[in-house]
């Protein structure tokens, strides 16, 4: 294995939960996978369908979800938006997300090894 493919591997660990609080900050109205696939695709972060898709009805089956079917066009699609408890819940994650990056990055800044 080389630094390259370690790193990636690091990276994608610490990236699933961090998909999962942005997923939830951008259902605070409604969206289909496609759409919001494109939106997160815009701030950088290109996740797969076979990725979010799985997540997106995980997220339901726990209630920070809600889902429901749009048939009125030709092709029907799946809207989802976030729930009272998910706001309470990504709320909450984004506060501690906050504090631990702040512990991150005081860490990282006294192990620099440049």
């Amino acid at each position: 294995m080389d630094c390259e493919e370690i790193s990636n591997g690091i990276l994608q660990e610490t990236r699933r939960g961090i998909i999962v609080l942005c997923v939830l900050s951008q259902l605070k109205t409604p969206k289909y996978g496609y759409n919001l696939s494109a939106e997160l695709t815009e701030y950088g972060l290109n996740i797969e369908f076979n990725t979010l898709y799985p997540l997106l009805r995980r997220l339901n089956e726990q209630g920070l979800l809600e889902s429901w079917w749009d048939t009125s066009e030709k092709k029907p699609k799946k809207y989802y938006c976030i729930t009272e408890f998910g706001k309470e819940v990504f709320q909450c994650s984004v506060s501690k997300w906050k504090r631990m990056m702040a512990d991150v990055n005081r860490v990282l800044e006294v192990d620099d090894y440049d």
